[in-house]
This record gives structure tokens, sequence and C-alpha cells, in this order.
């Protein structure tokens, strides 16, 4: 069998259509900042504009470098657009002027941006799609760390992760081109100052950019962009009918059967797979024999495949006519360079009978290394004979044969005068080829024999014996006899392929079915009864739905109403929704069980648990049946999960009007209540200047108190109406701090007061009066919280990449998992130092304060002690450097 492919791949090529008349897009990917990828990207623009190309720059970002703005002088720059946010002006990317302005190239800097609310796209990868289905080229920047995928990786060794990522996909339709320097020379421009201004850059060095650290990501992205050049590459060739393995890359397949010892195959191909840092596929071909397999047969094929999505590898299961034609179809079209297979004890007897699967791969697959891993058969138990049901016919079969030899003898006889004996023998041919087309090869011999049986005695002569006098009628007996094995061999066959097509059939009118009955349905457990009931029709099996509740996992729906799971059920459900890998009978976890239980998952969230059993106790799923029940596993968490969308959607809308009606009260009952608080303060002034009484104090401190939870309630309405006006400028800690402890004396009366700022922090770019606002609400809070007597503590701290101030507690605490809570509207949690007094408002302020100055803030129990400390974190952007405070 030739391994090429014949024709383009209907979904490679409808995939190139598609990118007709869409700009393409190149990005220069780094393994961290300071490797040159915006210089790089100048270069090239500068490089293309010379050569009559219109290009223009939309948006770059230099960082201070000065030999990456000397590349833009030349440039055509559009200019940014301004985005006003809670009273700040922001500049973004024109999207609109480089549409009007149309280019033929653009460079975008930094594709994982995100982009100011308000804007037309959240993300700015979002606007270079824009830009490319205008028709506009597009080259842009991005850091390995900012793909999607690598994310969490990147966090594993650096403990730091970033918030902006940019799609896999992206990358997929993209030309990358890897801008890389090694690691020692990247530290070296660091020490200059060519990466981060000087004084960080000692502080960068003991954090992300060790050595360690760059050479890591160094090997990432170099792999990454390999992965991406190599799908590019397949995706062509599909599209294009190219034939061979192209092997650019490895890529791995080990095949499994039924026999026993492929788990060390799967193993074998792991080792493989990890030595050269390759993709890997285990690979079961269905064939008419795999019908016929035992149930222990198929539980070492379910157990082996599952084994293999363990390790890594992805599952395929391939059907066709025999074993060495999957494989080969399987191996031209994933463009595999290597295969591993077993080579198990045969007699040669059997080998020359039936052939060597390793021997025709060999031969057949030309550019595929073969790795040949031996089964031993003394340490493994005999496999299950299989018996080929109807091998030797049915009773009906020969009777039919046998009638048809009689009637073809009868009208022989009628036409013998008329024909002569050749056309007679052509008459026999009818019976045999009927016989072994619709019974078999056996009882196509039988039909042949017989015919020849009936030539010899009614027509040869001497006629009524069986006696052959002219050896050319021993000819036409011979070919009676070959008659027969050849059509049965190609009508078994024919039925075969037809059987197989008539499988994927049933299998894809099942998956039809399943989805439109699952998009008919509006109602979470009316789509779980609906999965329930079809899975259970399509494999006679028990199901349920368990999906999670506050008190554990809950029975949503089953095929049958007394369905009860035991303690080991429910325990293996439970391991599937904490894992979202698969346990239960036929798996490596919990296999006791009588229940298969498997994830309903979209994306890494696992909606719902879906398990299966049979009522006789034994496996509820054969190998042969995975890639069916996979698909409707598939279309059953896509249902669940637009459920789940809509109905967060309403809760959205619902909590958005609520939010409304709130604010709007907040701000009637807030004004309504100042009048009368202006009128209460001013009276008790008036009178203490009168009269010396303690309860004139008393009044005048408790109007000024309820006057303060007035400004709360005003300043709630503001941040939630999204109303807030900024003055953003620089602003010392040292003094911030400072007027903040003097004007809540009162709120901090009988506890001493710690302050840890030092006086040669930078300055912070924030509004000063919502600023002195937080402070105020976190001092206040922690005076009314502490314990009696104890300390309060105000912490600043510089670390990489951002400024921290802390305001530290001691007092109960704050439930562990809860802390986020407290930063919620009138939220008061029991248990906590946050349980008595208050109204709930102020750190909801901070909250909202902090983040429309660009901050955030963080609360967290103590290490050191018990007690609480929240964090307001400044990012690297809201502070201020001393060229800045020198006007330079």
């Amino acid at each position: 069998m030739s391994a090429a492919p014949d024709r383009p791949a209907p979904e490679a090529f409808l995939r190139q259509a598609a990118q007709e008349g869409r700009g393409k897009l190149k990005i220069f990917l780094g393994a961290a900042p300071g490797v040159g990828k915006t210089f790089e990207m100048l270069s090239e623009g500068a490089a293309r504009r010379a050569a009559g190309i219109d290009v223009v720059v939309g948006v770059v970002e230099t960082h201070g470098r000065r030999e990456t703005e000397a590349l833009t002088l030349n440039q055509e720059i559009i200019p940014r657009s301004e985005v006003t946010y809670q009273g700040r002006t922001l500049l973004e990317m024109d999207l609109d002027a480089i549409l009007d302005r149309r280019p033929q190239l653009a460079l975008v800097d930094e594709l994982a941006h995100t982009n100011a609310p308000g804007s037309r796209h959240p993300k700015r990868w979002q606007d270079v799609e824009e830009l490319l289905g205008a028709g506009i080229d597009v080259y842009s920047t991005v850091n390995v760390q900012h793909i999607e995928s690598l994310n969490d990786v990147v966090a594993s060794f650096t403990h730091i992760r970033v918030r902006e990522t940019v799609p896999d996909r992206v990358l997929e339709m993209a030309e990358i081109e890897v801008v890389d320097i090694p690691p020692d020379e990247l530290i070296e421009r660091l020490k200059e100052g060519k990466v981060y201004l000087p004084q960080e850059a000692t502080r960068a060095l003991n954090h992300f950019f060790s050595k360690s650290n760059l050479s890591a990501l160094r090997e990432l992205a170099l792999r990454r962009a390999a992965q991406a050049v190599d799908a590019q590459m397949l995706e062509h060739l599909r599209a294009n009918a190219l034939g061979g393995t192209w092997a650019g890359s490895e890529r791995i397949v080990v095949a499994v059967s039924e026999l026993p010892g492929a788990e060390g195959l799967v193993r074998a191909a792991k080792r493989i797979a990890d030595a050269q840092h390759a993709p890997w596929t285990a690979v079961h071909v269905e064939t008419p024999r795999s019908r016929q397999l035992g149930p222990e047969d198929h539980r070492r094929i379910a157990a082996v495949l599952n084994l293999a999505t363990q390790l890594g590898a992805g599952v395929m299961s391939v059907p066709a006519t025999t074993v060495v034609e999957g494989l080969q179809t399987y191996l031209a079209e994933a463009r595999a360079t290597q295969i591993v297979v077993g080579k198990s004890a045969r007699s040669r007897l059997f080998e020359l009978r039936h052939g060597s699967v390793v021997d025709r791969l060999v031969r057949g697959t030309p550019g595929v290394a073969v790795h040949v891993m031996p089964l031993d058969a003394a340490a493994r138990p005999r496999p299950s004979k299989i018996r080929l049901r109807g091998a030797w016919g049915t009773r009906s079969g020969y009777l039919w044969t046998a009638a048809m030899v009689a009637a073809v003898t009868a009208a022989g006889s009628g036409l013998f005068h008329i024909l002569n004996l050749g056309n007679v023998a052509l008459l026999y041919l009818l019976p045999v080829m009927a016989a072994a087309s619709l019974f078999g090869l056996r009882t196509g011999l039988f039909a042949g024999l017989a015919s020849s049986l009936a030539y010899n005695f009614f027509f040869l002569p001497p006629t009524h014996t069986f006696t052959v006098n002219n050896p050319e009628n021993v000819v036409s007996i011979i070919i009676l006899l070959g008659v027969a094995v050849v059509t049965s061999q190609l009508t078994a066959r024919v039925r075969a392929q037809a059987d197989l097509a008539a499988s994927s059939a049933r299998s894809n009118a099942a998956l039809a079915g399943f989805l439109r009955q699952l998009t008919s349905l509006g109602d979470r457990i009316e789509v779980s009864r609906a999965i329930c009931t079809e899975i259970s029709r399509l494999f006679e099996l028990r199901v349920v739905i368990l999906e999670k509740e506050e008190a554990g996992l809950a029975v949503q729906a089953a095929s049958a109403p007394d369905t009860r799971l035991e303690t080991m059920e429910l325990a293996a459900a439970q391991w599937v929704q904490d894992t979202g890998q698969p346990a239960g009978r036929g798996s490596g976890t919990l296999a006791a069980s009588d229940w298969l239980f498997q994830p309903l998952k979209a994306g890494e969230r696992t909606l719902a648990v879906l398990g299966v059993a049979r009522d006789d106790g034994g496996d509820p799923i054969r190998s042969d049946q995975l890639p069916l029940l996979s698909s409707l596993l598939d279309q059953a968490a896509l249902a669940l999960e637009r459920l789940r969308l809509e109905a967060e959607m309403r809760d959205v809308d619902a909590v958005r009007e609520r939010d409304r009606l709130r604010a709007a009260l907040l701000s009637s009952v807030s004004h309504d209540l100042r009048t009368p608080l202006t009128s209460v303060l001013a009276g008790a002034a008036e009178l203490r200047r009168e009269i010396a009484h303690p309860l004139l104090v008393m009044i005048e401190s408790e109007a000024l108190r309820l006057n303060r939870f007035v400004s709360n309630l005003l300043d709630m309405a503001r941040v939630e109406a999204g109303a807030m006006r900024l003055r953003i400028e620089p602003v010392d800690l040292t003094d911030a701090v400072a007027g903040a402890v003097a004007d809540t004396r009162r709120s901090l009366e009988g506890h001493a007061i710690h302050l840890d700022v030092l006086p040669n922090l930078p300055l912070v770019s924030v509004d000063p009066q919502l600023f002195h606002h937080c402070l105020l609400n976190l001092l206040d809070n922690a005076g009314r919280y502490a314990d009696p007597g104890t300390p309060i503590t105000v912490r600043a701290e510089r670390s990489y990449g951002e400024l921290t101030l802390a305001v530290l507690d001691e007092g109960p605490g704050l439930p562990p998992g809860r802390e986020a809570e407290v930063f919620e509207t009138f939220r008061r949690l029991e248990g906590s130092d946050r349980s008595a007094g208050g109204t709930g408002l102020g750190l909801a302020i901070v909250k909202g304060f902090a983040e429309a100055m660009g901050m955030a803030v963080v609360a967290a129990g103590r290490r050191d002690k018990q007690g609480a400390c929240f964090t307001l974190r400044f990012p690297e952007n809201l502070l201020v450097s001393h060229s800045e405070e020198v006007g330079e």
C-alpha cells in the first residue's frame, strides 16, 4: 500500500482557502524582555519600507532604549487614540485610523497587551485579527511567557504568572521568527541598563533574569516555534496532497493490540518520545477480526489506551480491513516518522499462512523508522482463541447451495441438446459465485465441489460415473474450485469494508441525532436526562450523571430511576470530578467498582461526571466503542457548557439591575442624610462654644462618625457608577501615611503605631484624595478590630516589578479561603475580626478606589502571628523614577 495521499485533505484545503484575502501575520518571538524583538521588528519594517512596501507603525514601545527609538525616526507613526477611563486618559493604538489608512504592512508591538476599558476589543491581538481580516499584513512581538499554553509552565519555575496571554491559535496562523540571544549576553545587556533602568537591573537579576530562568525560557521559545513551523508544514502538505513524512521533527506512533504486553510498548514509546521531545500517539486498528474478540481482550485494549492517555499520548482508533493497512493509512495521514510495534512469538507455519505484520510494515512504510519490541511469550498468558462466527457456514446456506446446484443441473440437462459441453460447465459458475458471495468461503468451496461432481456425473462421458476420461475436463473442475476461493475472498473483503462504512455511518448518525436532540433542549435537567437516555440506548448500559453541589456530588439524572451508587462508586466519581481523569471499571483507578466514570469537560473545567455500567457486571465499554463514546461525551459537555454560560448571562443581567438599583438607593439616602447632619454638626459646634458639657463632645463625635458613614455611602455610589474623576499626581508614601494616621487618631486610640516606611521609596502616581480615603479606611478597620493594646504596623516594601504598602493588625484574623469576601459591599465575615461593628463599606471602598487608580488590594492572614494583613500593590507603571521627578 502506498503511504502517499492521493488527494488534498478537505479540512486543510478549506482552512487554507479561508486565509485567501486576509493579511499575513509575522510574530517576533522572544524568550524574555530585552532580547531585541521590537528592534528586529522595526529593522525589518524599515527594510520593507526601503523596498517600496507601504509600512506604518501602529504602536511601538521603545521603553526608553535609544537604539530602538532611532529606528522610529524615519517611520510613519499613526498617532494613538485617547481613551478616558475613570478620570484617567490612556493612550491606545488607533485601530480605526490604521484601517482608514490601509497600509500594506502595520507594525504592532506587544501582541499580548490588554487594551483600556472602552476600547473596541479587550485585547490587542483581537485588534490585530481585525487588521488581518481587512487584508493588512501585521508584524508583532510577544514573549514566550505570554503564550496561553505555556503560561503555567513559565510560572512554575519563575514564580511569576503574567495575566496578559495570547491564544495558541494566533501563533498557529502566523509566521514565527525567534529573536534569540544567549542568557549571558542578555544578562550583560541588563547590567548595562539596556533592558531596565539601572536601579531596577540588580533586582531583576536576582529574580526573573537569573541564568537558569533565561535558559529554560529560551528552550521553551525555540521548541514552541519549532512546533508551530511543524504544524504549518503539515497543514500545507495535507492541503496540497504531498506525500512523504517530511521529518522536520519526530512524530511517534505506537501500535497497540489485545495481546498481553502492550503496556510495555506504550511505556517504551513514552521513553522514546520524552528523549526526543516529540508528540506521540497510541493507535489501535479495528479490523473485522476485532468484533470477535472476547471480553478479556477488550478489557486489555481499553486498559492500554487508558495508560497511554495518562502518560500524555493522543489516542486513535482506526477502522481498516487489516492491521497493516490501518497502520499505513494513519502513518501517512499523521506524517509519522517512527512507529513502535510488538513482535510476538509465532510459529513459522503461522507466518507462512498469515504473514508478519512487522515485515510488511518495514517493506511498506519507507521513511518510517520501525522500533520492534519483543513480547515475551513465556511471561504472558495465552491469548483467548478467536472463533469467527459462521466460519463453517450455516445449515441453511448448504441447503440453498445444494438446491442451486440441483437447479443448474436440471437446467443444463434440459438445454444439453442445445448447448455444448463447455457451455454447460459455465452454468455451474452461477451457484459457485452465489454461494461464495452469500455464505462465505467454506460454503463456496462446497458449491464448487458439488458443482464439479454434478458436472462430472451428469455431463462428462462416461456419464453417471465419477470417472474423467478427458484431462481437459479436470481443468474445468479446478476452475470451479478456484472461482469459489477467489469469489469468497473478494466478497469477504467487500463485506468487511461495507461493515466498516456502515459502522462509521451509524456513528455519524448517532452523533448528529444526539447533538440535534441536545440543542433543542433548554433546561439542564432535561439535557442530563437526554444524555443518559441516548447513551443507554446506544450502548445498552446503565447511565448516571452526577454534578457538584455544596454537599458534594449528587445524581442529577439516570437512565433508570432506581439507580443507587455505593460508597466506592461515589469515591470514584469524586476522584473524576477532582482530577478530570476517568476512574472505575476498566481504568487504572478504583478499578474494583462496577461503574466506569468519565468527566464531561469544557476546557479544563469538569462540568459533570458521567457513569456507565452493565447489568451483568461486565466491562461497560468495549475498546471499539471508545471513539463513539468519546465523541458523545464531547457533545454532551458542549451542551452543558452552553447552558452554564446562558445561566451566567442571566445572572449577570440580574446583578447589573440589582447594582443599579442599589447605587440609586445609596445616592438618594446619603444625600438625604447629609443636610440634617450638617445642621447637627453646626449646632453642636455652636453649643460647645457656649457650654462645656461632655454630652456635646459625644454628640459631635458621633455626628462626625455618621458623617463619615454618609461619605462612604456617597463614595461607594460613585465607584459603582463609574463616576470617579481622578487627579493623578506623584505622592510621597511617608507623608501620605503620616497624614492618614493623624486623621484616624481617635479610631487608633489605645494602639501603638509602628511605621516602617523608608523615606527613599519612589513616589507613586495616585489621586491624593482617594488614596487618603483608602488609608483612612484601612487604618480605621485595623483600629476597630485589632485586640485592645496591640500594635498596628504600616509597612512599605519594594520588590521586583511592584511596591507594596501593608497594614497589619493583631486580632482573630480572617477565615482561610474567604479572604476576598471582606471586600464585598456590606459584607462582614462571621467568626473573624470582620464580624463585629462596622457597615461593611470601608473595605469595599478601598477596593473600588484602588482599582480605579490602577492598584490592587489583597487581604490575608498574617504569617508571623495571629492577625490580618491588608496590602495595597502598586505596579511598576505607577512608580515615579528619580529622572521623572526632576523632569528629565
